[in-house]
């Protein structure tokens, strides 16, 4: 996500913290110090009242780390690829590969939501217990604020809709019940744009009725009838593509660049006489090494084209997307490793024979629209 940064990292994966992150913690230690803890437990002096609402703010988002974190464990029990965590204003986003069965993304989904909910109960009865049994009014307050926050985010996380978790619990019912995994991603992401348009009209309508966190519950509402639509659009492409082979749609012959050339020599003798944004590479026997992106290149100071080797600057093989001329085109895109994009380069007996952008795919699609076959390429 742009605008994090790495702070570490948790079960094996890197872990992210996005700018926003500071700014959540301040507003929740605000409202924690200002107005909740005030009013639960009146007489105290500022410095209380600061020092527990910072505590519990950070409390609250080692939570929300847990949550995530919960996600990413279980995926990597499951065999899913987990590219990174990251922490960020509207809690936080795992980076994965999707499911390969209905059972692990059911597993993964709702490992998150089960996460906050024993969290929530754990704390809440922590918080009664400590103010019974020892009188502590401010931390047995700190303890219940946090366990009703977590209460509330692992039931709003199971409601039905994508890309919430309770989308990808629905989700994974569907294609348990049906089979059909394409046609349960396209009734989740549908869930999710109406559960979107919902809130966001709620959190509307609470504004104008004087209510500032209104426009926290429209940012929420919009975020996810976005990423809802994506998702969808993603689905649909998914159905269009059955059926359809890698040779299909690749372009094919490919402007390829020697990987032993040196910045400069590359751009000079291959970059600038393509059209194409990224370039495949080929070592000294021919064969596939990478992929380098001109626009990175572009960013190369003139001063260092000379020394440096375009495949130091290139995307190592081992981290592109790579298929054969007959694998299913969808299940190559379906395959594709978090932080792992177009193009997808087409390989035949460590030859490379073509390669997919999205423009490819673009394309294909326009002419099975049309009612065409594959490209006569």
């Amino acid at each position: 996500m742009n605008g994090s940064v790495p702070i570490g990292r948790v079960v094996g994966v890197p872990l992210r913290m996005h700018w926003s992150v500071p700014l959540l913690v301040v507003l929740f230690a605000y409202g924690l110090g200002r107005q909740t803890l005030p009013v639960w437990t009146p007489g105290r002096s500022n410095a209380v009242y600061t020092l527990a609402s910072v505590v519990g703010a950070l409390l609250l988002m080692g939570s929300l780390l847990l949550h995530e974190t919960a996600h990413a464990a279980t995926a990597r029990r499951s065999k899913i690829s987990v590219e990174d965590v990251t922490l960020w204003a509207l809690g936080g986003m795992t980076r994965m590969g999707r499911p390969q069965t209905a059972r692990a993304a059911f597993a993964v989904a709702v490992s998150g939501p089960l996460t906050s909910l024993v969290i929530g109960g754990a704390a809440v009865g922590a918080g009664i217990g400590l103010h019974a049994l020892l009188g502590w009014a401010v931390p047995a307050a700190v303890l219940v604020w946090l366990g009703w926050a977590n209460l509330f985010l692992g039931v709003f996380n199971l409601l039905p809709a994508s890309p919430l978790d309770g989308g990808r619990v629905l989700q994974a019912l569907l294609w348990w019940r049906t089979g059909d995994r394409d046609r349960a991603d396209r009734a989740a992401s549908r869930s999710g744009q109406v559960m979107g348009v919902l809130l966001a009209a709620l959190g509307w309508v609470s504004f104008l009725r004087g209510s500032s966190g209104g426009l926290w519950l429209v940012a929420i509402g919009l975020f996810i009838t976005l990423v809802a639509g994506a998702e969808r659009q993603r689905a649909v492409l998914q159905t269009g593509l059955r059926g359809v082979r890698v040779t299909d749609a690749m372009s094919s012959p490919v402007a390829t660049g020697a990987d032993w050339l040196s910045v400069r020599r590359f751009i000079e003798e291959v970059a600038v006489r393509t059209r194409h944004s990224a370039l495949p590479l080929l070592d000294f026997d021919g064969r596939p090494s990478g992929v380098v992106h001109v626009r990175g290149l572009a960013r190369i100071p003139q001063a260092r084209r000379d020394a440096l080797r375009v495949r130091e600057v290139a995307t190592p093989l081992e981290r592109c997307a790579v298929a054969a001329p007959g694998d299913l085109l969808g299940a190559a895109l379906d395959a594709l490793r978090p932080g792992t994009g177009l193009p997808l380069l087409v390989v035949d007996a460590d030859r490379l024979v073509g390669i997919v952008t999205a423009k490819d795919v673009t394309r294909l699609m326009e002419r099975q629209a049309l009612g065409g076959g594959p490209d006569p390429r």
